[in-house]
């Protein structure tokens, strides 16, 4: 029997009615079983080593999995400038220096840090604003050559810049006259009993000067040419030449005298040392002399002429450099030759000071190159993707590895991403960064910007680099280490080659479940209270440091990092301008809670570099390099010395 049409349109209504509210049912129930795994996943991704940390990416260093690694945090951005530059500036919070318990530094690490913000919030809104110089522009910088009067050298602060440095057959004249000898009391030169006459001194410095680093530091001496009128120890007239490199000293080359050994190598058929005439007429002998000088029957030695300086003469000396090394010719003679050391190259002295008891005339340079030397960030940068560093990998790592470095250290960077960095960033279990204050120069921290998003391997700490502020990289690459789930975190220096494998298998000799810090050590140490390197008892108010490990090369466990990362979120970290004795006294802190195995190894080198080496520093780019060949060659054998 059919249905009416009424009934039936009214079925029909009911039907789809049903079929609506049955869809929008399942519609409901996917959309809360979807939101119940979001939550699920999201709660287990938060637990302390869950899946898709360990599990997901095997540790391949050897390791006995006793102890785990901290906890990874989130990767969340807590703080607003690394949402304008995620991945490369620090987690670490500067606005918690504002403590008391920061000590002495407070305020400049404070100033520092305000100065910082500024500079990186100006740096994001240039980008992309600043363009390079042309090749004319940074051609007129750089002249043929350089004339000055004696009143424009003092005028230009006793120094005389050379922006595209020296290259071969460059040649510096300078005229002056040296000054009558003066007493002397500093203690530096000389220790004066009471009652003592103070010495004479007649002397001054001719230096080929390097980059400056950061605020604090000197810059390299790439040749330190210092006559001694009067003598030094020896009681003679004498002229030293060394280089200093990182405020650290070669080894002297001294001329007494006496010519340069027939056997010992020339500077491009030249005597390092020419000999000049002492007083012919004494029939003292040389060892008489020497021993009259040891029981202190002093004798006044005269010199003639050939000893090139005079007091109150004037001298014509011409500086040149030739294949091998520096000559220097006073009056038309030869004196002395220098020979180059490795890590620096003539393009790298790109300013001439004359500091003393000097009165200048004139200062010429001649034959300068007019191309712009390869300091530059772009001659010095590889921009290749096979220096780029790896994403961070998902779990924990065995080893974190933070190296300090200065802005303009692109050399010392690109040198260290081409050697030992290079083995580190193939390995899933190995994470190495670059921390990195600001600079003064607006065009270099431009350009570090660049280098951090290109390479991905830089971590820019935002405050005003200065020598007295290293500790904070410290501080930041402890932040860093834990943020990673790191196991072990080692700090070096972008001047320091690391052995990494050689590093580790000496970290594995201890207990995975034992707390260490491992380096080369330091114990009891006083601080210096005079001199350069003062220490205030406001800095250091203790008679003597804690033990501690020379900053170029340390480990410590994760646990001691985190400790640190602690204490300077909660305003209870002191700080001190020195940032090895800083780690000292913070493992010693943390030693008072939980033992600390201290492990000293002298192949941590603090000094150059030593055969079989864990780590090397003062090493130059070029030094990084002529290690790295030498490594993989199976040899961990040193580079010949600076």
């Amino acid at each position: 029997m059919r249905r009416p049409p009424a009934a039936a349109a009214g079925a029909s209504s009911c039907r789809r009615r049903a079929v609506q509210g049955f869809v929008a049912l399942a519609f409901l129930a996917y959309a809360l079983l979807v939101l119940s795994l979001g939550s699920r996943g999201a709660a287990h991704a938060s637990l302390p080593g869950g899946k898709g940390s360990a599990s997901s990416r095997p540790l391949h260093l050897d390791g006995d999995g006793e102890r785990g690694a901290p906890a990874r945090p989130s990767k969340r951005a807590h703080r607003e400038t690394l949402e304008a530059a995620p991945g490369i500036v620090s987690g670490l919070d500067l606005r918690r220096l504002n403590s008391s318990r920061s000590g002495s530094l407070r305020k400049v690490a404070a100033e520092a840090a305000a100065a910082g913000a500024r500079v990186f919030s100006e740096l994001q809104a240039l980008a992309g604003t600043l363009s390079a110089s042309s090749d004319e522009e940074e051609r007129s910088k750089c002249p043929h050559s350089i004339v000055l009067t004696g009143d424009e050298f003092r005028a230009r602060g006793r120094a005389v810049e050379l922006p595209c440095g020296l290259t071969l057959g460059s040649y510096i004249t300078v005229a002056a006259t040296p000054n009558a000898a003066h007493p002397e009391r500093d203690p530096k030169i000389t220790l004066l009993k009471e009652g003592d006459e103070p010495i004479m001194v007649s002397q001054f410095m001719m230096e080929l000067q390097g980059l400056k680093t950061v605020d604090g530091e000197d810059p390299p001496r790439i040749l330190h040419f210092n006559p001694r009128l009067r003598g030094d120890w020896s009681g003679k007239p004498v002229i030293e030449q060394n280089t200093c490199y990182r405020m650290q000293w070669g080894t002297p080359l001294r001329c007494e005298g006496w010519m340069s050994r027939a056997d010992e190598e020339t500077v491009d058929g030249m005597a390092k040392c020419e000999k000049w005439i002492q007083d012919e007429g004494s029939k003292e002998s040389m060892t008489s002399w020497w021993l009259n000088r040891l029981i202190g029957r002093t004798k006044k030695v005269s010199v003639d002429w050939p000893y090139p300086f005079v007091e109150d003469r004037l001298f014509v000396l011409t500086l040149t450099a030739g294949l091998e090394g520096y000559h220097v010719n006073v009056d038309g003679r030869h004196v002395t030759s220098f020979p180059y050391r490795i890590g620096f190259v003539l393009e790298d002295a790109t300013g001439l000071s004359l500091n003393g008891n000097l009165d200048v005339q004139s200062v010429f340079a001649g034959t300068l190159p007019t191309t712009h030397p390869s300091f530059a960030p772009q001659k010095h940068l590889e921009m290749l993707p096979v220096w780029q560093a790896p994403p961070l990998p998902d779990g924990p790592v065995e080893i974190f590895v933070g190296i300090l470095s200065a802005g303009n250290h692109f050399a010392e960077r690109m040198a260290v991403r081409k050697t030992w960095m290079s083995a580190a960033q193939k390995s899933s279990n190995v994470v190495a960064r670059f921390f990195v204050a600001l600079n003064g120069r607006k065009e270099v921290n431009m350009e570090l910007k660049k280098e951090a998003e290109f390479f991905g391997d830089i971590v820019i700490v935002p405050f005003m680099d200065s020598y007295d502020l290293v500790v904070l990289k410290t501080v930041a690459i402890c932040e860093y280490g834990v943020r990673i789930s790191a196991r072990y975190i080692m700090k070096c220096d972008d001047d320091t080659f690391v052995r990494l494998e050689s590093v580790m298998a000496e970290v594995k000799r201890i207990p995975s479940s034992k707390s260490l810090y491992i380096g080369n050590m330091n114990y009891r140490h006083y601080p210096l209270r005079n001199g350069k390197w003062a220490v205030t008892y406001e800095e250091w108010p203790e008679e003597d440091y804690p033990t501690y490990a020379n900053g170029p090369g340390y480990v410590i466990s994760s646990d001691i990092a985190d400790s640190i990362v602690s204490e300077f979120t909660n305003h209870k970290l002191r700080l001190f301008k020195m940032e090895d004795v800083s780690m000292g006294m913070w493992v010693e802190r943390f030693n008072k809670t939980r033992p600390v195995e201290y492990v000293h190894s002298v192949k941590f080198c603090q000094f150059g570099c030593i055969d079989d080496y864990y780590t090397a520093h003062y090493q130059s780019p070029r030094q990084m390099l002529c290690l790295w060949d030498k490594l993989q060659a199976g040899r961990p054998r040193c580079c010949n010395m600076r």
